[in-house]
């Protein structure tokens, strides 16, 4: 059985554009991933580790525990062996609680590489490969979520470039979600239900062929 951590935000945790609702693990995906990889005969079981407004390495003024640092270096001892590491994380940093750009996210996700890195894994256990997903841009911010990211959608601007330069110097595999699906038009942050059918899939196929190559 080959492990899969996706350590991420209310992206992947599967919020209802507009809603406190939650998609069902099928349609979230983390879950439609993992469903096409044991399609294909793999056994493969996701752990998702997605915490709604998860920062890379910011506290919440208003909420503990967003600190996405924080901790993740016990998560990786906690669940290895790890056949992979998925980070999808950086749209909570353009909140308006922050004065972020993109630059400033990228360093974020270095150092979280880092922290996966470096764990206290038991010996003998694999250091996990690394994906860094890039989350699609922030459309402009609408409803609940118009004051909470206001101007997210403009320090947003360069993202998965920035996530693609970090992992070209760290050697980890970079996936731009943002070619395949975009933020909802409903609140223009989060995804639809659709866009996780998407995402899940196409993930999948990046995922098998990291796996594959591990084998190798």
């Amino acid at each position: 059985m080959e492990q899969i951590l996706v350590y991420a935000d209310s992206l992947s945790w599967g919020i209802i554009p507009a809603t406190r609702e939650r998609l069902p693990f099928e349609k979230r995906w983390p879950g439609v991933m993992e469903i096409a990889l044991c399609s294909t005969g793999r056994k493969v079981r996701v752990i998702e580790d997605c915490l709604n407004g998860r920062r890379t390495v910011w506290d919440d003024p208003f909420k503990p525990g967003r600190n996405g640092l924080a901790g993740l270096a016990q998560r990786i001892e906690i669940h290895s062996p790890l056949a992979l590491v998925i980070l999808m994380l950086g749209i909570n940093d353009f909140q308006s609680t922050h004065q972020n750009n993109a630059w400033h996210s990228a360093q974020g996700i270095l150092a979280l590489i880092a922290a996966i890195r470096t764990a206290p894994i038991e010996p003998g256990m694999p250091v996990p490969p690394i994906l860094v997903v890039a989350p699609p841009a922030i459309r402009t911010p609408k409803g609940a979520m118009a004051p909470k990211f206001a101007g997210g959608d403009e320090r947003c601007a360069g993202l998965a470039t920035a996530y693609q330069n970090v992992c070209d110097e760290t050697g980890c595999h970079f996936f731009d979600a943002g070619t395949v699906i975009s933020s909802s038009a409903v609140d223009g942050v989060h995804l639809d239900v659709e866009q996780h059918l998407i995402l899940g899939n196409e993930l999948s196929r990046t995922v098998r062929a990291i796996i594959a190559g591990n084998e190798q």
